[in-house]
């Protein structure tokens, strides 16, 4: 009997099943059954099949006599499944990988519930891809009842994000009607039924959003299924008295999704718009449980459908006149702002002002954040402010640290009096640069990749970057931060703009020169390693040949496993997929269980200083932890495709920092043979750490405030013209 039983109903797919069916078929987890059925598909959809049920004995196909809709298709499915659970697999999504492995070990962990639900994310025929926006609702460890967490029935009613215990299913009776929404009279009913649910925080499923062919973006009459659909459910729960209270939720929702199908422009005829809205109504007032108050939203519906459309009207007339007013007084505000700004421009400088900003306002991180904390030791008289893009960024700062957030009154206070500005991203565009102002840019660390006027001959991987803008920006600049001649010679190609080259090292890699073994072991401390095992750090860089920069290139459960005990694995994704849906694709998951450790959030130098390790593609925080003088591993199984994409300034296979495998076999070869840290990697790394930890001496931060704050003398750095005054003097010795 196999643990799950995918059942896959086809109809006029035959562009997706491919990829629908080889997502299912190339996962790591393999006891499962599909179960495929051809609803009379008019295309090559039944070749299709049984070419993949010759080749995979997992695979079973029904070709149903005539065409039976979407419902009783899955339904010819379920009544052939012989699997612990069921998944309802629609043939144009696909599995993400490692989805069924993760839904087995939740299953387990939960103790077989009635019912687990898991996350999904949208994928756009156009390239995006946008998680569940109520993903949150799924970060719980509890089982439980829909009435013990009703926010449960919020998400998407769907039968597609869950998987069903079969017994469930079969001793409840559970099957699927004919017609359009025929996940509604499923879901709720299961769901209001399970005694178990649990849920998963993980990404199992790419819902794909086609530009045409779905059923539901299809104009038909056929919308007007939906009414029936409830009743259906109306009927399962009048049925059931214990189930009686749920009434008035029911009747809000379908309320709901009945105007959210009037609203869409694509659903139904014109002509039969009016009709639809009665009929939502008769069946509204017919299904009003007594003594509820209509929520207000829901209340055109005891009116006609004249009020209706003119209520609609309205809606969109009123937010054209708000959208009008907000510009209006935009308007304004930048008109009050310039004047209070050219006023405040003739005013002198404030000497003692230092203004401090990274990673576009994200907080107190990285190379300024070094420089932030040198000033204030050094020169207690400056006045140091942060712009912090809100009050979430601020969150957690100590008290005493000064903040403004952006495009504030306050902000354009202190930048428009500030004398210093130390950033690694540039100012926005309408920072005016005055007179006797120094701008401090510290980049984000030494460049493999191609930046600035580089991408001018990259277009995809300057999509979304005006790059005349950016350099337009940086023309603010009057000092550039380098931690090597390599990063000296590529800002000034990259940026031909009028600043000076100042070879400090990289303030934030002060941590690292200087580290003693209480820093090491309160690194590991707050990431919960263990005692005695050996990090490994796995930090892998974005794409530029994939929108939204996401590529797995490793499993990360996969790894670990394969590192055995004595092992932690920390992941660290790159900060532009923080927030994307890549670790809601297993990494939360994962550090929830404890296979993993998700770093991510952490602060980058204490991640570097806990890891034994690590192990990179093609980020650059190999060079601040090659400060540290450990082993360095290269995965570079898509190098090629990586340099063509973006370009890359040294071929880092050739002049790696340590042993570079080239696929997944020969990285976890490496580790089990111990030969990551063999004399071979050690001879490597000496040489990367000549050419590119040069002026990292630990006082980098120190040196800037001395020299750029304080006007000493530079001490330890040679102090470079631009290039524009100067080229001879920017050729390495």
């Amino acid at each position: 009997m196999p643990r799950f039983s995918i059942i896959v109903p086809v109809f006029k797919v035959q562009g997706y099943l491919h990829a629908c069916l080889d997502s299912v078929l190339g996962q790591s987890y393999r006891d499962i059954e599909v179960i495929a059925v051809d609803d009379r598909s008019p295309d090559g959809c039944g070749e299709i099949l049984d070419a993949y049920a010759a080749r995979d004995d997992r695979v079973r196909v029904l070709h149903l006599p005539e065409n039976v809709g979407l419902g009783r298709a899955r339904n010819a499915g379920l009544a052939h499944a012989t699997g612990d659970y069921l998944f309802f697999l629609d043939s144009d999504d696909t599995l993400t990988p490692g989805a069924l492995r993760a839904l087995a070990d939740r299953l387990e962990e939960t103790g077989d519930p009635d019912v687990l639900v898991f996350d999904y994310a949208r994928t756009h025929w156009w390239g995006g891809t946008r998680r569940n926006v109520l993903a949150h609702v799924l970060a719980t460890e509890d089982v439980f009842t829909a009435a013990e967490r009703p926010e449960i029935l919020d998400l998407l009613m769907v039968v597609w994000n869950k998987v069903y215990r079969r017994d469930f299913v079969e001793r409840e009776g559970f099957t699927f009607p004919p017609g359009y929404y025929e996940d509604t009279p499923w879901t709720f009913p299961v769901m209001l039924s399970a005694e178990r649910i649990a849920t998963l925080d993980r990404i199992c499923l790419y819902y794909r959003q086609r530009r045409q062919g779905s059923i539901l973006s299809t104009t038909s009459r056929k919308h007007f299924d939906v009414h029936e659909q409830y009743a259906r459910v109306f009927r399962f729960v009048d049925a059931r008295p214990a189930l009686a209270h749920w009434r008035p939720f029911l009747h809000a929702k379908m309320g709901e999704h009945c105007l959210d199908i009037l609203s869409k422009p694509d659903r139904l005829p014109p002509s039969d718009k009016g009709e639809f809205f009665r009929r939502t109504a008769e069946m509204f007032r017919a299904h009003r449980p007594e003594g509820v108050r209509v929520p207000a939203g829901l209340r055109v519906l005891e009116g006609g459908y004249a009020g209706y459309l003119a209520r609609r009207q309205a809606g969109r007339a009123g937010r054209e006149l708000g959208r009008r007013a907000r510009q209006a007084r935009g308007a304004a505000a930048a008109r009050v702002a310039r004047g209070r700004s050219a006023l405040n421009l003739h005013r002198p400088l404030d000497a003692d002002l230092a203004v401090y900003s990274a990673f576009s306002h994200r907080g107190v991180l990285g190379d300024p954040a070094a420089i932030h904390r040198a000033a204030r030791e050094l020169a207690p008289h400056l006045r140091n402010v942060w712009v912090l893009a809100g009050e979430e960024q601020a969150a957690g700062l100590p008290p005493d640290t000064e903040y403004v957030l952006l495009d504030s009154p306050d902000y354009r206070r202190v930048t428009e009096r500030a004398t210093y500005f130390v950033n690694n991203v540039n100012w926005p565009g309408a920072l005016v640069k005055r007179p006797g102002s120094v701008h401090v840019h510290t980049h984000q660390g030494t460049p493999l990749k191609y930046m600035g006027a580089d991408l001018l001959g990259r277009p995809g991987a300057r999509l979304g970057v005006d790059v005349p803008r950016m350099l337009r920006r940086a023309d603010r600049w009057d000092y550039s931060l380098v931690a090597n001649r390599h990063s000296e010679l590529v800002w000034e190609r990259a940026f031909p703009c009028h600043f000076t080259s100042l070879r400090t090292g990289s303030p934030r890699n002060d941590v690292l020169v200087g580290a003693g073994p209480d820093d090491v072991r309160a690194a590991r401390e707050r990431l919960g390693v263990p005692d005695g095992d050996t990090v490994v750090l796995y930090a892998p860089t974005r794409r530029d040949y994939r929108r939204g920069g996401l590529v797995e290139r490793i499993d990360p459960a996969r790894f670990a496993a394969d590192l055995g005990d004595g092992h932690t694995l920390v992941v660290r994704l790159h900060p532009s997929l923080a927030d994307g849906p890549a670790r809601g694709l297993g990494l939360a998951e994962l550090h929830r269980r404890g296979v993993v450790v998700d770093a991510t959030d952490e602060p980058l130098q204490d991640v570097l200083l806990a890891a034994d390790v690590l192990v990179t593609d093609y980020s650059s925080i190999m060079f601040d932890y090659a400060n540290l003088d450990r082993p360095i591993v290269i995965h570079a199984d898509d190098w090629d495709a990586f340099r063509a994409s973006r370009g890359a300034y040294v071929d880092i296979t050739a002049e790696a920092p340590g042993h570079v495998s080239r696929s997944y076999r020969e990285l976890a070869w490496l580790f089990d043979s111990g030969t990551w840290r063999d004399e071979e990697s050690a001879r490597l790394r000496s040489a990367f750490r000549a050419r590119y930890c040069e002026f990292d001496d630990g006082r980098a931060a120190e040196r800037v405030v001395r020299t750029l704050m304080l006007g000493e003398a530079p001490s330890g750095a040679a102090r470079l013209p631009s290039q524009a005054t100067s080229p001879d003097l920017l050729i390495p010795s």
